[in-house]
C-alpha cells in the first residue's frame, strides 16, 4: 500500500494539517517539527502525488517555464536546472516552448497561466524583458522570477536573477586585445535581446580608438555565423579576429572560414560565448565564456518556490552570475 500523509502524521504524533504545512514549506511550523516530519517522510519513502494535490484545493504545485530560444543546448541545460529545484521542493515543471507567434508576449503568458493552473513562472528572454508581461503577472499576483542579462542593481530585487554579459564580454575583449588584434568583427545575435546589447557593448568597452570593430547583425544560430563570415570573406573585409555572440554563431563562422581555406587561429582568431557543446565539438575548440546555465536555472527555481510558499526573502541578496573566460585553441597572436 502507498504511504499517505495520514501515515506520516500518525508516526510523527502530529496532525494531518501539520504534515501538510511541512510539505508545503509553510513558515508557521517550528524547525524541530519540520525536521521530525521530514525524517519520517524520508524513512517511509513518501512521494507526493502532485496531480492530486493540484486538484484538491486552492494551492497548485506546478512551476511554468516558457521559452523562445533557438539554442537547444541552452534550453536543455536550463530545463535540467529547473527540474532539480522543482524535484527538491516537490513541484512539477511545466515546459512551454514558443517558436513563432504574432501575439503579444504578455498574451501568450496570460493564456498559459489561465489554462494550466500553475503556481508561478520562471521567465527567460524575451519574456523576462517584456514590460507588458511583467505588468500582467504583477497585476494578477502570479509569482515569477526573471532571468535578465545585465548587472545587478544596488537595490535588492527578490524576483530577478542577473547574468552579467557585459563584464564577461569585456573580459573576452581584453583577452583578444592582449593577443595583439586591432581589426575585429563582431557577429551579433538577435537585436531585440538585451544579451545582444550587453555583449556588444561589453566587448567594445575593451577596445581603444585605434581598434577597428565592424558589427554584422544576425541571429543566434549556426547559419547566421556562416552567412556573416561569408560576407566578410567575399567582400574582402576579413579581420584578424571575430567575436561571435554565442558559440553557435562562432561555430558557423569557423565552418565558413575553413571552407574558404583560412587557418584558425593562424589567419583568423574566433571567440564565442556561453561554453555550449558547440565550443568543444569544433576543431580547433572555441575560446568562449562559460555561462553556468544549470546553476542559473536551479537558483531561479529555488527562489520561485520560496516566493510561491510566501517565504520572506526580502533580505536575500539579488542573484547575479558572471560567465567566465575559457581560453582555447581558436584564438592566437595575429600573423
Amino acid at each position: 500500500m502507498s504511504i499517505t500523509i495520514r501515515d506520516i502524521a500518525a508516526k510523527a504524533g502530529v496532525s494531518f494539517k501539520t504534515v501538510s504545512r511541512v510539505l508545503n514549506n509553510e513558515t508557521s511550523v517550528k524547525d524541530a517539527t519540520k525536521e521530525k516530519v521530514m525524517a519520517i517522510v524520508e524513512e517511509l519513502g513518501y512521494q507526493p502525488n502532485n496531480a492530486a494535490r493540484n486538484l484538491a484545493g486552492n494551492h497548485t504545485y506546478s512551476v511554468g517555464y516558457i521559452y523562445n530560444n533557438p539554442n537547444a543546448y541552452y534550453v536543455i541545460e536550463f530545463q535540467e536546472g529547473l527540474l532539480k529545484s522543482c524535484h527538491d521542493a516537490g513541484f512539477e515543471l511545466l515546459i512551454h516552448p514558443v517558436k513563432e507567434t504574432n501575439e503579444a508576449l504578455a498574451e501568450v503568458v496570460d493564456k498559459l497561466v489561465k489554462r494550466s493552473r500553475i503556481a508561478g513562472l520562471v521567465l527567460t528572454p524575451p519574456f523576462s524583458e517584456d514590460p507588458a508581461t511583467i505588468e500582467m503577472l504583477t497585476t494578477r499576483k502570479i509569482p515569477f522570477v526573471r532571468v535578465i542579462s545585465g548587472q545587478a542593481p544596488a537595490t535588492v530585487e527578490a524576483n530577478s536573477v542577473y547574468v552579467d554579459d557585459f563584464e564577461a564580454a569585456k573580459e573576452i575583449g581584453d583577452y583578444i586585445v592582449s593577443l595583439g588584434h586591432t581589426d575585429i568583427a563582431i557577429l551579433s545575435g538577435d537585436e531585440e535581446h538585451a544579451s545582444t546589447q550587453q555583449r556588444v557593448s561589453g566587448f567594445k568597452s575593451a577596445l581603444d580608438p585605434h581598434h577597428r570593430a565592424q558589427v554584422l547583425n544576425g541571429e543566434y544560430s549556426f547559419e547566421s555565423g556562416v552567412a556573416n563570415m561569408r560576407i566578410l570573406i567575399e567582400e574582402g573585409r576579413v579581420p584578424s579576429a571575430v567575436f561571435a555572440l554565442n558559440d553557435e554563431i562562432a561555430a558557423g563562422a569557423l565552418f565558413a572560414a575553413r571552407l574558404y581555406g583560412l587557418q584558425i587561429p593562424e589567419q583568423l582568431s574566433i571567440a564565442g560565448f556561453e561554453d555550449s557543446p558547440f565550443s568543444r565539438q569544433t576543431w580547433p575548440r572555441l575560446t568562449t565564456a562559460h555561462q553556468p546555465n544549470h546553476d542559473i536555472a536551479r537558483s531561479a527555481g529555488e527562489r520561485l518556490v520560496k516566493l510561491i510558499c510566501n517565504t520572506d526573502i526580502s533580505n536575500t541578496p539579488t542573484l547575479s552570475f558572471q560567465p567566465e573566460l575559457v581560453k582555447r585553441d581558436s584564438t592566437g597572436i595575429p600573423s
